[in-house]
């Protein structure tokens, strides 16, 4: 069944500029229930869900107000802002911006096969993380790499897949 976002609550369309960023900013903690992470990653059920922004931060307050009181299941959200990623970066899900610390395309390699689900922006380059955003026709789409988030021990919901422009496995 191919369910829309708007019915996920997702906004289905943005202008360029602050709404643009608003979406996507809600678009990092509205994939997260359609995400299954493998076990252990929590150490108890009340520690926060986190996501990181790696590099440049196109959305300053607009993520944090965006996650402020939200939680998935039993965890908290929280923001943090970091200058690299690593395998072991104590992040569930990590929007990659690059920088001249370190690149988007070597944030990426740094975090391969780990259980992190890293977004990219197609309006940031091409280097694609597992959840790659683009705007197109006005509208915040996103493609799916199915086999990168496996690797990594990740699951991803049949219906998420089904809303992605593009699925890669």
């Amino acid at each position: 069944m191919l369910v829309a976002p708007v019915a996920l609550g997702w906004p289905a369309r943005a202008e360029v500029g602050e709404l643009e960023l608003a979406v996507k900013a809600t678009y990092l903690y509205k994939l997260a229930p359609f995400v299954s992470w493998p076990g252990g990653i929590f150490s108890g059920p009340e520690e926060p869900l986190a996501i990181c922004v790696q590099g440049q931060d196109p959305f300053g307050s607009l993520l944090d107000r965006a996650v402020a009181g939200q939680r998935v299941g039993t965890h908290a959200i929280v923001v943090r802002r970091v200058a690299r990623l690593e395998h072991g970066s104590d992040c569930q899900i990590a929007y990659v911006g690059g920088s001249s610390t370190q690149s988007t395309a070597q944030a990426l390699t740094a975090t391969e096969g780990a259980p992190i689900l890293t977004v990219t922006d197609a309006a940031r380059g091409p280097s694609k993380g597992i959840v790659h955003l683009v705007l197109n026709g006005g509208k915040v789409r996103f493609s799916v790499n199915a086999a990168r988030a496996e690797a990594g021990g990740m699951g991803i919901s049949s219906k998420l897949l089904a809303l992605a422009t593009e699925v890669s496995r």
